[in-house]
């Protein structure tokens, strides 16, 4: 799996993986088809109230408003919806920056101009190749853009919430967690859900030091720094919950 590091605010790195081919095709062919029912249900309607014969002004009008809405439906949605157009939002995918920052205007625009290249001049072909043999997963407009896209996180399920009940009996092992935020402790959270998505050890280890070195206590010995996170996060919910 082609993963990408994103980093926080904290300065951890966060693997994320990369949309592959089927994905983006499927975005595309969402936001497509929005487009076709959009102007198959104006057709309808412009049939029923008789617009459609009487040429009508309105129905030029609108069918120009229609086209520069299809032309420049990915960039503004981009801008607008952080990466992601309506297609992207349901496939859970979004755009970013290669370094895993939110992508610029200007990395937006890039992306959208080399769209003749990658759908309409090459007929998809250029675009699917390019995503098909890049590390990355880029298009053409994302090579010159410098960014790719990624798969976001699924829905919450309760197993993966952060802030989890504790059992009335439970006795807390770090009182130091009151030094705690809840951005941490979702912080801890994700780089957990990370590590069993991905494997990938080092985070786990960073994230422990991190916090180690925050609260200024030893790793108890015996504990893993993976028993190590999940304490925190227990200790953090037992304490919470104490005091509200």
């Amino acid at each position: 799996m082609e993963t990408i590091k994103v980093s926080t605010s904290q300065h951890i790195d966060i693997d994320y993986a990369v949309a592959g081919l089927g994905e983006r095709v499927a975005a595309r062919l969402i936001d497509f088809g929005l487009f076709i029912a959009l102007f198959l249900v104006f057709m309808l309607l412009f049939t029923l109230t008789g617009l459609a014969q009487a040429g009508s002004i309105t129905l030029i009008v609108l069918l120009v408003i229609y086209g520069v809405g299809f032309i420049f439906y990915d960039l503004l949605c981009e801008i607008f919806m952080n990466g992601q157009s309506i297609g992207k939002r349901l496939l859970k995918i979004r755009v970013i920056s290669l370094d895993g920052s939110q992508a610029t205007l200007g990395q937006y625009f890039m992306r959208w101009v080399f769209r003749i290249v990658d759908f309409t001049l090459t007929s998809w072909l250029a675009g699917l190749i390019c995503v098909a043999v890049t590390e990355n997963k880029q298009r053409l407009g994302d090579l010159v853009a410098g960014t790719t896209l990624i798969k976001t996180q699924p829905p919450t399920q309760l197993d993966q919430i952060a802030f989890h009940p504790v059992v009335e009996e439970y006795t807390p092992v770090f009182n130091e967690v009151n030094l705690l935020t809840d951005r941490d402790i979702e912080l801890i959270h994700e780089v957990i859900s990370t590590y069993y998505k991905t494997g990938n050890h080092t985070l786990i280890y960073h994230m422990a030091a991190r916090i180690s070195n925050h609260l200024n206590v030893a790793i108890p010995q015996g504990m893993h720094e993976l028993s190590f996170l999940e304490t925190i996060m227990s200790d953090y919910n037992y304490s919470t919950s104490r005091t509200d």
